[in-house]
């Protein structure tokens, strides 16, 4: 493996799958692996017209790009999905779980039992289920890569109120630990990307604060960008990171290093 791999041909010939791959990170790291020569992407999501409009932004860039609706917090309809991965595209060589669901602000006690289970069954259910069903495919072929979506938050949380989404993340990246562990020696690499503060959907949703009192805080003075994150996701993606195995990027501004 070589780690010099110039941008534009990280992906080259690489099939990938993209979970919540409709909107923010997942559509701008869809659009980037496109752009990096990939051959095929699978951009899965909930919502049908926002997965298909990625898809077709993947084509313009060249990709042979299938849009499929799932909801992966489901096991039949995971299966389904890798299923149809493997029929439509022959192998898969990139996952990238990205798929979250972020908590509205509120104290903890506040939290009712229907909001705990839409927080860990997606950030922790679903990847388990990603997992199960993306390791066989991949062993069987004699290898793969697997970026899981965490968050600084489920490292050091940055904000009162939220909870539930950082203790989600931090099951996220313990599974994703023990994942890599297991399966590095049998050529799957298994390692986690950690957004801080990003403009996403999701995060104006949660109502995380104002952006200029936010960005005030972080060492770089701004928010980052999905499409900065997709550049990390990428590299952790692709063979230029050959040589790194259960690592957690932080792609934050300085957060955790402030």
């Amino acid at each position: 493996m070589s780690g010099t791999l110039p941008a534009g041909m990280r992906m080259k010939g690489k099939v990938c799958l993209v979970t919540g791959g409709g909107s923010g990170i997942g559509r701008a790291t869809a659009l980037r692996m496109a752009s990096e020569g990939a051959e095929a992407i699978v951009v899965a999501g909930r919502r049908g017209a926002e997965i298909e409009a990625a898809a077709v932004a993947c084509r313009e860039l060249g990709a042979n790009a299938i849009a499929l609706k799932a909801d992966i917090t489901r096991e039949d309809e995971v299966e389904r999905l890798v299923c149809t991965a493997i029929e439509r595209c022959g192998r898969l060589d990139v996952a990238f779980n990205n798929a979250g669901f972020q908590e509205r602000r509120a104290p903890l006690e506040e939290q009712g039992m229907d909001v705990y289970d839409s927080v860990f069954d997606t950030n922790v259910r679903a990847l388990f289920l990603c997992l199960r069903h993306q390791l066989p495919v991949m062993l069987a072929q004699g290898g793969g890569s697997i970026v899981v979506n965490a968050s600084v938050s489920g490292v050091r949380n940055p904000n009162p109120g939220f909870s539930l989404y950082s203790a989600s993340k931090a099951a996220a990246i313990s599974l994703m630990r023990s994942a890599a562990m297991e399966n590095a020696p049998r050529g799957i690499r298994i390692n986690a990307i950690a957004p801080g503060r990003v403009v996403t959907d999701m995060m104006l949703r949660a109502g995380v604060g104002d952006i200029a009192t936010v960005s005030a805080g972080l060492p770089l003075r701004r928010m980052g960008s999905p499409e900065e994150v997709a550049e990390a996701v990428v590299w952790l993606s692709s063979d230029a990171s050959s040589y790194v195995v259960g690592h957690v990027l932080a792609a934050d501004g300085g957060f955790l290093a402030s």
